[in-house]
This record gives structure tokens, C-alpha cells and sequence, in this order.
């Protein structure tokens, strides 16, 4: 659903700025250096640092990256239910919306994407912050598009945050428990 030809994932992550949309979208980036030849991270973001709209596009590809922008994209995670509609149009048929469950009132109004609603914040509040809530969305994701490996996620997580072990912690508990959610 997701990979092109087994080839090629890609995402748009978008929400507040705060959120951790930048951070998950990086992280999924320098994991996939792993696993794909070719990477490309797109951030866009508003002059505020938090409480403004920011989003990032990732593309993982064996082949060259003729493009970084994407119009429309095989998958959108959503951090931010205020995001719905103004993303609904950015998905491809036949793609996925993963979207944060709090404050969700609008339904998508097309037949042709499939939408999976994920309480990341009450999970991530769960296990201490909701500020984790990115990573558990990251898990999901990961869960359901098998674009990369957990472990590639996990090690990268691991070199990111070695030395601040709580923050480690909490978010490798944040993206077990995404992926558990969607087991």
C-alpha cells in the first residue's frame, strides 16, 4: 500500500510546532539511511517555534530522488486532528491518514484513503509526557507500512539520545507502544 514497487515510502508528517513533527520526520530519515539509498527530508515550518503549522516530507527510495517536494503523498501522519481536511487532498488513492484521536471530529470525505485514528497523546501521557506522542505515531506508521525496519528506528533513537537516558527512555517506550497499538 505504501512502498511503490517495494522501491519507495513516503510521508508527509504534519501538526503544531512543539510537537515533535520535525524530530519523528528526521528521525525516520537518518533511520532509513539504513535500509534505502536514496533520502530526502523536507522540512516546512512557520516562523514561530511552537503553536505554528510545521510539516516535513520524508522519501525513502532505492532509486533516485528526482523530486523532494510532494504534492500527494502515499501516507500522511497527522499529529494535530486540526490538520484533517486541509491534508485529505495531499494523499494519494488508496493511502493511509494516520491521525492523533484527541479532539477528532471531522471524517475524511473520501472513499479512496483509508484513515486509522491513534490516541498517541493519551499512550505518550501514559508513559510520562504526552510530549512522546510523535514516536508513538512514528510506531504506528512503521507498524503498518513495514516502510522500515523497528530496529533501525530504535538504534537511531538510541544515537540521538544517548546521553539523556530518561528522554531515551520515554521515547523508545513511545514508539514500542505505537507499534503495539497497531499489533
Amino acid at each position: 500500500m505504501v512502498r511503490e514497487e517495494n522501491n519507495r515510502a513516503e510521508v508527509i508528517i504534519a501538526g503544531i510546532g512543539g510537537q515533535g513533527v520535525l524530530v519523528a520526520g528526521l528521525i525516520l530519515a537518518e533511520a532509513g539511511l539504513t535500509e534505502y539509498r536514496h533520502i530526502v527530508w523536507t522540512p516546512s515550518y512557520a516562523t514561530r517555534v511552537r503553536g505554528g503549522p510545521c510539516e516535513c516530507t520524508v522519501i525513502l527510495s532505492h532509486e533516485e530522488i528526482y523530486s523532494p517536494l510532494l504534492s500527494k503523498s502515499a501516507v500522511a501522519i497527522l499529529a494535530s486532528p486540526l490538520y484533517l481536511k486541509p491534508f485529505e487532498n495531499r494523499v494519494r488513492p488508496r493511502g493511509l491518514i494516520l491521525v492523533e484521536s484527541s479532539g477528532l471530529v471531522d471524517e475524511v470525505g473520501r472513499e479512496d484513503i483509508k484513515l486509522k485514528a491513534i490516541p498517541a497523546q493519551e499512550i505518550a501521557l501514559s508513559l510520562g509526557s504526552k510530549l512522546a506522542s510523535n514516536m508513538v505515531l512514528l510506531g504506528a506508521y512503521l507498524a503498518l507500512t513495514k516502510a522500515l525496519s523497528p530496529e533501525s528506528i530504535e538504534k537511531k533513537l538510541h544515537e540521538r539520545f544517548r546521553d539523556k537516558e530518561a528522554i531515551l527512555s520515554l521515547n523508545q517506550q513511545a514508539f514500542r507502544a505505537g507499534i503495539k497499538f497497531i499489533a
